[in-house]
């Protein structure tokens, strides 16, 4: 195996994308199945799963995909996702918390029970299924090759802005900060924990601002880059975190938005 090869594979590893039957969570998966790994798809809708695992098994990748379903939205959700993972798998290499949910309104009409319902997908959910699953993590982990764990936060998480997403905005930080904080304590087992903060990219999530090219093109000439992301802009960053050229990195929030977690309005001296 060539040097490059050999640094970012994952050949060979077992893999749980939730939320990855649609949007980034997809494109990570994409990538794993294509770069060698055993990928676990889980969400809400079994059969979408199903089919997107059909649809990267024909691909003719070396690596396989599996779908099921797999529900982060209750403790009972979780339970039984990580009892159907653990019926598969005696060790887990990578785990991409990627499943959310997301909720707009009006400041003057935004909800309570759109506080609970977000941070329970967002917050809860992440450290609840990293923590039912540690035992598969630790057992796939080593020194050489730590487990990995990233998580979903997002530009929204790192820039104040609410764009009427105000659950949301606030559940990507907690997603930040808890991110930070289980690096520092799963340290000790050999298990980074990392988080993508993505810009905008084309899912189910963002269908209503960048479901067309026009649309899509107008949001991405507000990005310093000019463009909104692609998939590929995820495959690069899985692949390095999940792989040995990202063994060393952890408690990174890792922006992939084209340079808007640098944006900012102000001006100083020049107009």
């Amino acid at each position: 195996m060539a040097y490059l090869d050999e640094l970012f594979s994952v050949a060979g590893k077992t893999a749980l994308v939730t939320g990855a039957a649609t949007g980034i969570g997809r494109m990570a998966a994409t990538a794993l199945v294509k770069a060698g790994a055993g990928v676990m798809i889980a969400s809400r809708k079994g059969e979408d799963c199903i089919q997107v695992a059909n649809a990267l098994n024909g691909l003719g990748a070396p690596g396989r995909a599996e779908g099921f379903a797999g529900d982060v939205s209750s403790e009972a959700g979780i339970a039984a996702l990580v009892a159907e993972v653990k019926a598969r798998t005696g060790k887990l290499d990578i785990l991409i918390n990627n499943a959310g949910v997301s909720w707009g309104a009006p400041l003057e009409s935004f909800p309570y029970s759109a506080w609970a319902k977000v941070f329970g997908v967002n917050v809860t959910a992440v450290f609840h299924l990293t923590r039912e699953l540690l035992p598969l993590l630790e057992a796939a982990a080593s020194d050489a090759d730590p487990a990995r764990v990233i998580n979903l936060g997002s530009v929204m998480g790192t820039q104040p802005l609410a764009d009427d997403a105000y659950s949301y905005t606030a559940s990507k930080a907690a997603v930040h900060h808890l991110t930070r904080t289980l690096a520092l304590e799963f340290a000790a087992c050999r298990i980074t924990v990392n988080a993508f903060a993505p810009g905008p990219f084309q899912s189910r999530m963002t269908a209503f601002a960048t479901g067309t090219d026009e649309q899509a093109k107008h949001v991405g000439g507000h990005v310093p880059i000019g463009r909104i992301g692609a998939p590929d802009d995820i495959a690069g960053a899985t692949l390095y975190l999940c792989s040995r050229a990202g063994s060393y990195v952890t408690g990174a929030i890792l922006p992939i938005d084209g340079g808007q977690s640098v944006q900012h309005g102000l001006t100083l001296f020049k107009e």
